[in-house]
């Protein structure tokens, strides 16, 4: 998994426990890795993807009333699912986002972040 993750241009560093079925995967500033990148890899090497704990960077969208995170240099978009009242005060603004991404079913790619944190990125 570690030599996977370290195929993909933007992954800076990896760290992998078989044992406990974890990743610890850091990036460059200004990476372009898409989620489905790491899935990719994921399965590539007969794993599945579970739930992950992330930290992302983006701009908040109100799409139709979802409050969308759309992830810095990448096409990712993730549904935010949080404070809706501090979501909306963050509309437009770039902010760095601590969550969870729930697992997803097989083939497809996570669209939600359960957040757990949220502020104004600096």
């Amino acid at each position: 998994m570690r030599v996977a993750f370290k195929g993909i241009s933007g992954v800076e560093n990896v760290n992998v426990s078989l044992n406990k079925g974890l990743a610890d995967v850091d990036f460059k500033p200004g990476n372009t890795v898409a989620f489905r990148q790491l899935q990719d890899a994921i399965t590539k090497n007969g794993f599945t993807t579970k739930q992950s704990i992330v930290v992302v960077r983006g701009a908040i969208k109100n799409m139709n009333g979802k409050y969308l995170l759309k992830v810095s240099n990448t096409t990712d978009s993730f549904e935010l699912d949080g404070d809706r009242s501090q979501l909306q005060a963050l509309v437009g603004k770039e902010v760095e986002v601590q969550g969870t991404v729930p697992e997803a079913p097989k083939g497809k790619v996570p669209d939600e972040i359960q957040i757990s944190k949220i502020e104004e990125a600096k």
